[in-house]
Parts: structure tokens; C-alpha cells; sequence
């Protein structure tokens, strides 16, 4: 005699609206991010006259969203922005990326993207800042510039038509990465604005990749040699490196809250975490809390701002 088994029912939901609706309202992309937030299936609009455009469909003669996110219109095109997707650059964004590829007069870089970036001899300073067209005797020394593994700051120089992105670090304030300490995020919860580079009130210094990649560093340094000679051997206090571990906390705490990440939140999140240690960040009621704060404080800022 064979025991009958009751079925078990599953039911599969998505992420709370409530943290994507958070996410894009701190991100800054749009004024009114509840109004303008949609799932698959959603109706985009019922009016007619508007074009189709990407993360749409139509049916029965209105738009209907096949993706979760944003709705962008730009005159009479409408699409939807997805509100977790790869990292899609755009020329002049600041990526920290990591060397994967050493090929002829170029280095292929991992910056979370659907193709791996491009970075040529031809677009990097060499040691000492000479400004001057690079030899063959360049090309073979390129392995002693960067190789594989090492860490990079970037900005993004072109967008190819196949996606990939051609960096440069002809800036001083690019180059190799040297100590520090490196954190992966959401690339969409990063807010882009006109500095990427921070020296922090703390006594740290991070800087906040668009492609999602976070730097915490002792300090922000501008080598005229590109960042090429380092001093591995250099130590670091334990009061700084405290700090740095406080932020890194922070960073993957808003991270989990959905809170776009920059450097007012960063520092909010560091400024209410101060009654708890480091290891206490790793907890979920006190990340909670704190993620919840920040996004009071800032909120309550914007307020008052508008009065």
C-alpha cells in the first residue's frame, strides 16, 4: 500500500517593489519614481502616436512593458529602463576595473560589462608623464606596466558598436590601483555625477566606479608616473585601516537596502554607524536600521532643500 503525498505548492515572487522603488527614487534618474515604475506586463501607455522602443511591446494597441523598471521617454519614444541589468557605459563614466588580457598594444579590462573594455598602449601615460608617441620597445614592456590581475581607474573614452568600451587613463588622477580595498555593487544603484573621486572627512578615500566596482583607499594619490611604481610594502595604521573596513561595511550594507550609493550616502551610513563596531555591520538588524536612516536623512534633506 503506497502513502499518498500531498503536493506542494510554490509560489515564486519577485524583489519587494518597495526596495526597487527606493532604489530609483535615490538614484535621481526621475522626479516620481512610484509613478513611473512597472513590471512585465504592466500597460506602458494606451495612447496612440508613441513608438515602440526597447523593454516594450505592443498589444491590442497600447505599450506593455516586458521588463521591470523605469519608463524613459524622449519626445515620442517611449522604452523601459531595467532596473537591475550589466553595466552599459557611456563615454565618460569612471570605471575601477581589473586586467584580465595582455594583447598586442592593448590590455583587455573586466569592468562588469557584457564585453570586456579595451584599454590601449596609446591612451595611457607612461612612467614620468612623457607625453610621446609609444615604440615597440613600449609594446614589449607593457607586462611591466600592467598585468594580469592588477587593479585600474578608467574613464571610458568610446562606446563601440558592439557594446564594448574603449577607456584611457591619460589623467593623472587615473592609473593603477594600489592598497586598499575593493567592493562589488549593483552597477545601477550607483548615482553618476561630476566627481567620482573622494577624499573623505573620515581620513579615508573611496572611489566609486559607475560600473559598480567601489576603491576604499588610505588616500587619493596623482603620480605623475601613473601609479606604476608602488610601494606594496608601505603599512597602513590600524586607525585607518579601521576606517576603511567601517566603509566598506557601509558600502555593501546600502548596497543590500537598495540605497543608491555615493558619497553623501556613504558618509551617512558611516556617520549613524558610529555607536556600532565594524563587525556589528554584518549583522541584518543593525544594517537594516542603518540603511533605514540614511535614506530618513537624506530624504529629510531633499525637503528642506525644496523649501
Amino acid at each position: 500500500r503506497m502513502a499518498t503525498i500531498a503536493p506542494i505548492r510554490v509560489e515564486i515572487t519577485g524583489p519587494p517593489p518597495t526596495a526597487a522603488a527606493a532604489a530609483l527614487e535615490l538614484s535621481g534618474d526621475r522626479e516620481d519614481a512610484a509613478d513611473q515604475f512597472v513590471i512585465p506586463g504592466h500597460a506602458v501607455s494606451s495612447t496612440q502616436g508613441f513608438m515602440r522602443g526597447h523593454g516594450t511591446f505592443t498589444r491590442d494597441g497600447e505599450l506593455v512593458a516586458t521588463l521591470a523598471g523605469s519608463v524613459q521617454q524622449v519626445n515620442r519614444l517611449i522604452t523601459v529602463k531595467p532596473v537591475k541589468s550589466r553595466y552599459n557605459g557611456e563615454v565618460g563614466d569612471v570605471i575601477v576595473g581589473r586586467v584580465v588580457d595582455v594583447q598586442q598594444k592593448r590590455w583587455k579590462v573586466d569592468t562588469g560589462s557584457r564585453l570586456d573594455s579595451s584599454l590601449l598602449l596609446s591612451s595611457v601615460n607612461l612612467p614620468g608623464g612623457e607625453l610621446r608617441r609609444k615604440s615597440v620597445e613600449d609594446e614589449l614592456m607593457m607586462r611591466d606596466y600592467l598585468k594580469e590581475g592588477d587593479l585600474i581607474s578608467a574613464e571610458v573614452q568610446q562606446v563601440q558598436h558592439d557594446g564594448s568600451l574603449q577607456l584611457h587613463t591619460r589623467n593623472l588622477k587615473y592609473g593603477k590601483l594600489a592598497q586598499g580595498i575593493s567592493v562589488q555593487v549593483p552597477s545601477y544603484l550607483v548615482k553618476r555625477r561630476k566627481a567620482h573621486f573622494h577624499s573623505l572627512p573620515c581620513g579615508a578615500a573611496v572611489v566609486i566606479g559607475c560600473n559598480g566596482h567601489v576603491w576604499i583607499a588610505p588616500e587619493l594619490r596623482e603620480d605623475a608616473d601613473g601609479g606604476y611604481n608602488q610601494d606594496l610594502e608601505e603599512v597602513i595604521s590600524l586607525d585607518t585601516r579601521s576606517v576603511m573596513a567601517r566603509l566598506a561595511g557601509c558600502v555593501r550594507l546600502l548596497a543590500a537596502h537598495c540605497v543608491a550609493i555615493y558619497d553623501t550616502t556613504i558618509m551617512a551610513a558611516f556617520e549613524l554607524s558610529a555607536n556600532h563596531t565594524v563587525s556589528d555591520l554584518l549583522k541584518a538588524s543593525v544594517a537594516t536600521e542603518i540603511a533605514s536612516l540614511v535614506v530618513r536623512k537624506i530624504r529629510a534633506e531633499a525637503t528642506e532643500e525644496d523649501l
